[in-house]
């Protein structure tokens, strides 16, 4: 674990610590070249307020292969009915902005209290995120009921990856559908893996799984060189 400042490079992921799990750099900041550097790595920023910049890039990752993806019965009957209208990127920083207000998961995977909410999606990441949109490299896919949005996920594509951040929902089932209509986006633009960074128990329902890092960075080696 190194600390980053100015230009100063990622270290090699092999310095990152076992615990806490995948802790590789200290520091530097969120600007766009700096984000894309390190996705391109393997490597994302999660800190809470007040902490300085903390990144990641844990051993095993948790991905979704796109044509691996499970959806629930109870789910493809909402999606058969046509409860939400879907969209991509339309709102994204109506999107990131909501996600900052939803409960996050420890390292652990487990979901954080409530006293925990709302501190690591911080302003200066919801404002690093909208410069990635507005450069073509974030993404967001959206659920909207009677008007208002009610669901969504952002993420991060770089070539033929994609790097997931965070999801919300005020309603029950409008993030899952969000994220089902994003995962038919992304396959349409030939993304063939799906950063989840860590598990949870909803990416698992989907059909996410845990694979070495080194088998992560050969394949995010590949398919970031994809255009």
């Amino acid at each position: 674990m190194a600390a980053i400042e100015g230009d100063c490079p990622f270290p090699p992921l092999s310095q990152a610590l076992s615990e806490p799990n995948g802790l590789i750099a200290i520091g530097g900041d969120l600007s766009a070249t700096r984000l894309l550097s390190a996705y391109k790595q393997g490597i994302f920023p999660w800190f809470n307020t007040g902490e300085p910049i903390m990144w990641w890039s844990p051993n095993p990752r948790m991905v979704l292969f796109p044509n691996e993806l499970r959806i629930s019965s109870s789910l493809k009957k909402t999606l058969k009915n046509n409860v939400f209208e879907t969209r991509i990127n339309t709102s994204f920083e109506a999107v990131i902005t909501a996600c900052s207000k939803t409960p996050r998961f420890n390292k652990n995977g487990s979901q954080a209290g409530a006293h925990e909410s709302n501190t690591w999606i911080t302003d200066e990441m919801i404002a690093a995120y909208c410069e990635l949109h507005a450069q073509g490299n974030a993404v967001c896919a959206e659920s909207w009921l009677n008007g208002k949005l009610v669901g969504g996920c952002y993420g991060v594509k770089i070539g033929h990856m994609f790097y997931g951040e965070s999801m919300f929902h005020t309603v029950t089932d409008a993030s899952k559908v969000a994220f089902v209509h994003l995962v038919s986006h992304l396959q349409n633009q030939q993304v063939d893996m799906i950063d989840c960074q860590m598990k949870t128990p909803l990416l698992a329902n989907f059909g996410g799984h845990e694979i070495d890092r080194e088998e992560f960075m050969q394949n995010l080696l590949k398919l970031t060189a994809q255009i």
